[in-house]
């Protein structure tokens, strides 16, 4: 079948795009409506389906099938229909209070079952829709409407969650490049299992330039960590710093002072996610220099295959049968 041609207009809808203006969500869906004209599926074959909070408006502004569901349950919605419908091309919407906090649950699970869902995680570090309140991955000391005296809570590293929970598929992005977004975007949409990217994502009215130190013109260079498979990883004005690994840990060093053979050389499709998870835990949020990019790209089998192999193989024992008609013979039977 040839594959459909669009443009980002095809994408839009005729639902005005609500958001505070200047909010980093605008240049997200400009990416995401770019990306899916090229992605050479039937708009009828993509869903979108978000919670609850700024980001999950999302689906009002993107003309395909979608579904604003309720808080944090994004991922459970999505998963009944990828395991029912494995044709279509199924993205989740969700931001850091929907997903990491009463979502949390949902989240993990959808990612250990590794349905093939794409999961887009907007990061702003703060309750946006609900007027300015810590999330979970504000920073510790984070004065708010919630915490006025300083957030005690340690945030969420929504990378190094995602992979602990098993995710075969984990990067990082940023807003303002869209570049970079729609390249995130591609590698997710490539890989057959569940994926999350991570979108660092300003919030100029409860939590402008949270994000300055990866954005600002000038903080940027010393603080972007591009990581490009195959590339060794180095950064900084004239790529004078590199990343090794060292007794089970990434440091940042002077590349002047270490063998070019030490430098770590990035790789997202090693099997064994303990140099993915080291990556990480260079930054703990978007303070210094913090790793973008794909930090983990493995496949392994998915859900909806396996659950499909399973009610094959079931069929193939047992004989035919029609649920349907059981269920409305109003009779009894026994399950044994």
């Amino acid at each position: 079948m040839t594959a459909p041609t669009y443009t980002r207009k095809d994408f839009q809808t005729d639902q005005e795009v609500r958001w505070c203006p200047g909010c980093g969500d605008y240049t997200i869906l400009a990416s995401v409506q770019n990306y899916m004209a090229t992605m050479g599926v039937e708009k009828e074959k993509i869903v979108f389906i978000s919670g609850i909070g700024c980001s999950s408006r999302f689906p009002y502004y993107m003309n395909t099938y979608g579904m604003h569901s309720i808080h944090g349950r994004a991922p459970a919605i999505a998963s009944g229909l990828a395991a029912s419908r494995p044709d279509l091309s199924v993205w989740v919407i969700t931001g850091d209070g929907d997903a990491l906090s009463i979502g949390g649950n949902h989240l993990i699970h959808a990612l250990r079952r590794n349905l093939n869902i794409k999961i887009l995680l907007f990061n702003n570090q703060i309750y946006g829709l609900t007027k300015g309140q810590y999330s979970p991955t504000s920073e510790v000391g984070k004065r708010t409407k919630s915490t006025p005296a300083g957030s005690l809570d340690y945030p969420f590293n929504p990378v190094s969650l995602a992979l602990g929970a098993e995710a075969g598929f984990v990067a990082r992005t940023l807003d303002m490049d869209r570049n970079h977004t729609i390249e995130m975007l591609e590698a997710a949409h490539a890989h057959k299992g569940a994926a999350l990217i991570e979108i660092y994502q300003n919030c100029n009215v409860f939590n402008d330039k949270a994000f300055i130190q990866l954005t600002g013109k000038e903080e940027r260079v010393s603080n972007r960590i591009d990581m490009v498979p195959g590339k060794p990883i180095v950064f900084g004005a004239g790529e004078s710093k590199a990343v090794v690994f060292r007794d089970g840990k990434c440091e940042i060093v002077d590349r002047s002072s270490v063998a070019g053979s030490e430098i770590l050389v990035h790789d997202p499709t090693r099997e064994n996610p303990t140099l993915a998870f080291a990556l990480s835990r260079l930054a703990h949020g978007p303070y210094g220099p913090t790793p973008l990019g794909i930090f983990r790209n493995v496949e392994r089998p998915v859900y909806e295959d396996q659950m499909s192999a399973q009610l094959v193989d079931a069929q193939a024992k047992r004989g035919p049968g029609d649920l349907a008609a059981l269920l409305e013979s109003q009779g009894t039977w026994e399950v044994s």
